[in-house]
């Protein structure tokens, strides 16, 4: 069996040297070929280096040097393309990904699964970023239209060939798992142990989780628009029970309901499912512009010359 390995890169040049030694010397001997593939999103520290580095001293290393920092799944996505061999595996650069988890998610796919999640069996995060992370994956939920995206991780390994599903796909917004829903519907996950960040901290705030989940939702997935239509159609069953109920309270009472107040509540109420609706309508009409405005997901600024092996 031959693997790659992907691993999106973002100011790690102290963790690079100690995952790529143990991906090393646990995974590549269990297989007959393996590379690793490291894509530095615009990192500001010395990543490039060690990657260039690394590179020169073990041949199935190979880098590529994106131009800026595009985000993890853009950056994710470049790896995908630039893979080699049938068996992908996608991992984190913080060691929080065991490698010695990552045979566990191949035997796994072996069983006629065509992608595989690593979910880990304890989470190891604070309180907001385990908020974002639920909103994340309820988003993806959503979006993936599948039970499985509530297990959805980094760590997933799937089969090469599904990338000729997302081939011709060209956008700034870039989900890898709704991607690998256009390719399959074959998802599975394994509980894998996640270890504790030891070097750095996490590049991944609530803030970032929360505008990746709206992206998520309004740029591959149409459930936005269903919730401006659910709250325009409650907005005018309220409307019709309020115009009964004034109807009702002349024909019975003789007099109107009286009131600025009641009045003015009415309208704010309808005002405001008009502009929820138009924002998200407006959502969908900029990542439109966007799309035909031809954004490239990433640019390529270099590679190493690193050979799969």
């Amino acid at each position: 069996m031959r693997v790659s390995i992907v691993i999106p890169v973002y100011n790690s040049e102290e963790s690079l040297p100690l995952l790529v030694s143990r991906i090393g010397e646990l995974l590549k001997p269990q297989y007959e070929a393996m590379e690793l593939l490291l894509v530095n999103d615009g990192s500001s520290d010395r990543s490039w280096e060690v990657i260039t580095r690394l590179g020169a001293s073990a041949d199935w290393v190979r880098g590529v040097n994106l131009m800026r920092n595009y985000g993890q799944h853009n950056a994710l996505l470049c790896g995908i393309r630039a893979a080699s061999y049938e068996i992908i595996v996608t991992m984190d650069d913080d060691l929080q990904n065991p490698p010695e988890e990552v045979p566990r998610l191949i035997g796994k796919l072996e069983g006629g699964w065509d992608v595989v999640y690593g979910t880990p069996e304890r989470e190891s995060h604070g309180f907001y970023r385990d908020l974002a992370s639920r909103f994340t994956k309820l988003a993806l939920r959503a979006a993936m239209g599948i039970e499985t995206a509530r297990y959805v991780s980094a760590f997933r390994a799937f089969r090469t060939y599904l990338r000729d599903g997302f081939a011709d796909y060209r956008s700034p917004y870039v989900s890898i798992d709704v991607l690998l829903t256009w390719a399959t519907t074959r998802f599975a996950a394994v509980p894998v142990r996640n270890d504790p960040r030891t070097i750095g901290t996490s590049n991944y705030t609530f803030r970032k989780l929360a505008v990746h989940a709206l992206n998520m939702m309004t740029g591959l997935s149409t459930l936005p628009l269903q919730l401006a239509s659910l709250v325009g159609f409650a907005s005018t069953l309220f409307g019709m029970a309020v115009l009964v109920y004034v109807i009702g309270r002349y024909l019975i009472q003789g007099n109107s309901v009286p009131g600025f107040p009641f009045l003015a509540s009415v309208i704010a109420m309808f005002s405001g499912a008009q502009l929820f609706a138009i924002g998200i309508i407006g959502e969908y009409l900029a990542r439109m512009h966007f799309r035909m405005m031809e954004r490239p997901s990433y640019t390529v600024h270099s590679t190493t010359a690193g050979d799969a092996g």
